[in-house]
């Protein structure tokens, strides 16, 4: 809306990215913002980001305010809180947290969900516009994408991500690239994208270069840095990691495509609740813990899922014949805790896996503290490329052995 402010925070814009600094003496201590200035390790900036100034009698956490308007007299100045849909203060210290751990010179920007961060960033892409993005990843995505083609008679360019011939030869066909969307590993085959070969060839393009980074995370990954303009994250998975919030962001550092997304925010409604967002706050504090915990668990069933009879297949950057392997090893600092499998039997072992484990939960979504398996073609609108038997594992904190018996025992009894 006219005259609302675009930045709606209190704390100086310089300040921000390191509010986990003392205000009195910034000097003497390492900037939490995780670029290449910060001292701290990213399990150090996920406990330490958006905190409040350290000020005598100060609360530790930050609090949630719960107030849908401010008081405001005459035109807002710059920076000046007006209405809750435009901020609150309850946003910010998540928003700092979630730049920092990305490695980004702005706030982030909290959406209600992640497919809510997802259409704001597809709607950069103008009106005749054209994306090009993989015929794996999150199917909503897609789902949205195919909208688009009739909605804004925008044209979608589905490639294999993971090869990056293909990717370079779609990109210079066909005209303009508006967008090129990149998700690494994808959303479920685990396929592994070169980001920074293609986010070269991106801008080369012209296109704004986004990565889905939920998988791997910022402990995993960071695209920004691989030369990514735009970071979205599902904070709903991992981030949050409890399964108890829906929310989404976008991480962005050109200052004209933050204010593109701001705007589309505001207008569109698409914002955060202020529970949402503490909550999200206090599950990242124990990020680097739980994707700590759930990787090391992940690495080692791959490996004992490869050697399973009534295994088929499976699909795990972390395994040494995985095709994505030597490319997430370079491009990587962890292999993400989401593993795929086919079961021998089919279609039918797999839903029968999913119906006779007993810890694993058997739902959709993923990155929470307990581990989680779906067939993902239940889905009418799963891409048709997905096998129709593959099940995603999402691994949780659980204790190792208690998991593999679990799925022992289930792909055993899958096959009776």
């Amino acid at each position: 809306m006219a005259g609302y402010p675009a930045v709606v925070s209190t704390t100086p814009e310089s300040q921000r990215a390191a509010a986990a600094i003392p205000a009195d003496d910034v000097s003497e201590h390492p900037d939490v913002s995780a670029g290449p200035k910060s001292a701290w390790a990213q399990s150090t900036v996920a406990v330490a980001a958006g905190r409040p100034p350290r000020e005598q009698g100060a609360p530790l956490n930050p609090p949630v305010v719960l107030s849908s308007t401010y008081f405001s007299v005459g035109k807002p100045g710059p920076g000046e809180r007006v209405y809750t849909r435009y901020g609150t203060e309850t946003w910010d210290p998540l928003e700092e947290a979630i730049a920092a751990l990305e490695g980004a010179s702005r706030p982030g920007l909290v959406f209600a969900s992640g497919m809510a961060a997802v259409a704001a960033v597809m709607s950069l892409v103008p009106h005749g516009g054209r994306i090009v993005m993989p015929r794996h990843t999150y199917q909503v995505a897609l789902q949205l994408a195919n909208e688009l083609t009739s909605r804004s008679a925008i044209t979608v360019d589905l490639v294999d991500v993971a090869d990056t011939t293909s990717v370079l030869a779609a990109l210079d066909a066909g005209g303009r690239v508006d967008l090129l969307w990149l998700e690494s590993p994808t959303n479920p085959m685990l396929e592994v994208a070169d980001l920074a070969a293609l986010a070269v060839a991106g801008r080369a393009a012209g296109a704004i270069v986004a990565v889905d980074n939920t998988f791997a995370t910022p402990l995993g990954q960071r695209p920004l840095a691989l030369g990514a303009d735009v970071v979205v994250h599902s904070v709903t998975k991992y981030l949050a990691g409890h399964s108890d919030v829906v929310l989404g962001a976008v991480v962005v550092n050109d200052p004209d495509l933050a204010d593109r997304v701001i705007a589309y925010r505001g207008t569109h409604g698409a914002i955060a609740g202020p529970w949402e967002a503490w909550l999200a706050l206090r599950g990242l504090r124990t990020l680097a813990l739980r994707v700590d915990r759930s990787t090391t668990t992940a690495q080692q069933l791959a490996e004992r899922l490869s050697a399973h009879p009534d295994v088929l297949e499976v699909r795990y950057p972390g395994l040494p014949d995985d095709p994505g392997h030597d490319r997430a090893a370079r491009q990587m600092t962890g292999f993400g805790s989401v593993i795929a499998l086919r079961p021998r039997g089919g279609l039918v072992a797999a839903e029968a896996l999913a119906s006779t484990v007993r810890l694993w939960v058997p739902a959709t979504s993923l990155g929470g503290v307990e581990s989680s398996l779906e067939r993902r073609r239940r889905f009418y609108t799963e891409s048709t490329t997905v096998p129709e038997d593959l099940v995603r594992l999402s691994v949780g904190i659980e204790d190792l052995e208690d998991l593999w018996a679990d799925l022992d025992q289930g792909l055993r009894a899958a096959q009776s």
